[in-house]
């Protein structure tokens, strides 16, 4: 056996990469797709989006019905698929063998999304309410400090008081003075 095959065996044995050896390059036959999570999410998404939409039920519901009618009213040597309608149903079983975990899984992320969303409002509804219990703090704190204070509409309303006051006093005293001189 050769050193680079004891290797190979080694490697699968163990399940072990050694990082001072450089791993060999297999060719490939076929290009490898690489897709990360959020990339196939977001063609998950895609795709949901547009098996719910009323387009894709009207152009499914069109190909059925040309398929059925192409099957039954078509001459014999041109049917390619007899009244059962067996390679139809394969073919509506496959896509909504794939649609359906498609279909969770954009559902998944959207869930995820809400879930973020909420926790983010919760923070902020948390935020607010702690802003709001400070301010109304405050401002109790400052009405405590202003009752202990004269403002200006206080002292202009005492003022006014008193003005209404002496007026009256001297309308009495007037009133009086008439009466004592009419005696």
């Amino acid at each position: 056996m050769s050193e680079r095959s004891e290797r190979r065996s080694a490697a699968r044995a163990g399940h072990s990469d050694k990082l001072d050896q450089p791993q060999e390059q297999r060719a490939r036959v076929l290009p490898r797709i690489t897709l990360s999570q959020e990339a196939f999410g977001v063609l998950s998404e895609q795709f949901a989006r547009l098996m719910g939409t009323a387009g894709f039920i009207i152009g499914m519901t069109i190909f059925v019905a040309v398929w059925v009618v192409w099957n039954v009213a078509a001459p014999a040597q041109l049917r390619f698929d007899e009244f059962p309608f067996i390679f139809l149903t394969l073919m509506l079983s496959l896509q909504a063998s794939y649609a359906a975990p498609l279909i969770l899984l954009a559902q998944n992320r959207q869930a995820d999304r809400d879930r973020v969303a909420l926790e983010q409002d919760r923070a902020r509804d948390e935020r607010n309410l702690a802003d709001t219990e400070f301010l109304t703090r405050e401002v109790a704190s400052l009405r405590i400090a202003l009752r202990e204070q004269a403002t200006r509409d206080f002292v202009r309303s005492e003022l006014r008081n008193l003005l209404e006051e002496l007026e009256e006093r001297s309308l009495i005293r007037g009133e009086d003075e008439a009466a004592t001189d009419q005696r």
